[in-house]
C-alpha cells in the first residue's frame, strides 16, 4: 500500500497534478503579517511589482484610483516592492507603506519588500514567471509595475507591461469581463 501512494505522489509531481496553486500561497504583508492568498479565491487579482524612485512610479496613483472604483468582493490589487532594477525600491517596508500613504494614498493591499527575479526570486514570482510551475505561460519580469492578471479560479491570465497604465482599457475590459 505504501508503495502505490509513493507512486502516485511521484506521478502527480512529474505530471503537474501537485502543482502549487495560486491560492496555496502565503506571504508577508507590509507590516510582517501573513497573507493567505487562499482569501482571494473568487475575485480577480492583479499581482504588481512596485517600486518608490522608478519613472513608472506615478501609476501608483491609477493603481489607486482603479482599487477604489473595482476593489472589493471581484477585484484586488497586489503590491509587491522589489528591488530588483537599479535599487529603486531602496526603502524599508515602514518607509515604503509611509511614501505609498503621504504620497499616493494606497489603500490596496501591499507585500513585504521580495525579490521578483535572479536567484532569490520569491516563489510567488517562480511561479507567475514559469510555465512549469503556472501551466499557463514563461514571462520575465521586465521592469517595475508589471501586472500580473489572475482569474476568479487562480490561473494565470494575462501579463502587462510596465509601460501600460492601470488604467487602460485592456485592464479596465479584463476587470469587467
Amino acid at each position: 500500500m505504501k508503495t502505490l501512494i509513493l507512486l502516485a505522489i511521484t506521478f502527480m509531481s512529474i505530471t503537474g497534478f501537485a502543482q502549487q496553486k495560486f491560492y496555496d500561497f502565503v506571504v508577508k504583508d507590509i507590516n510582517g503579517n501573513d497573507f493567505a492568498f487562499s482569501q482571494l479565491a473568487g475575485k480577480k487579482v492583479m499581482v504588481v511589482n512596485t517600486a518608490s524612485k522608478c519613472g513608472f512610479t506615478p501609476q501608483y496613483e491609477d493603481l489607486e484610483k482603479l482599487y477604489k472604483q473595482f476593489g472589493g468582493k471581484d477585484f484586488v490589487i497586489i503590491g509587491f516592492p522589489a528591488n530588483n532594477f537599479m535599487h529603486q525600491e531602496p526603502g524599508t517596508n515602514e518607509e515604503i507603506k509611509a511614501f505609498c500613504s503621504l504620497n499616493y494614498g494606497v489603500t490596496f493591499p501591499m507585500m513585504s519588500k521580495i525579490s521578483v527575479k535572479g536567484d532569490d526570486i520569491h516563489p510567488l514570482y517562480q511561479w507567475l514567471t514559469m510555465k512549469e510551475k503556472n501551466g499557463v505561460a514563461d514571462s520575465k519580469v521586465g521592469w517595475n509595475f508589471q501586472k500580473y492578471l489572475i482569474g476568479k479560479t487562480g490561473e494565470l491570465e494575462k501579463v502587462i507591461s510596465s509601460k501600460t497604465n492601470p488604467l487602460d482599457p485592456e485592464i479596465l475590459q479584463w476587470i469587467k469581463n
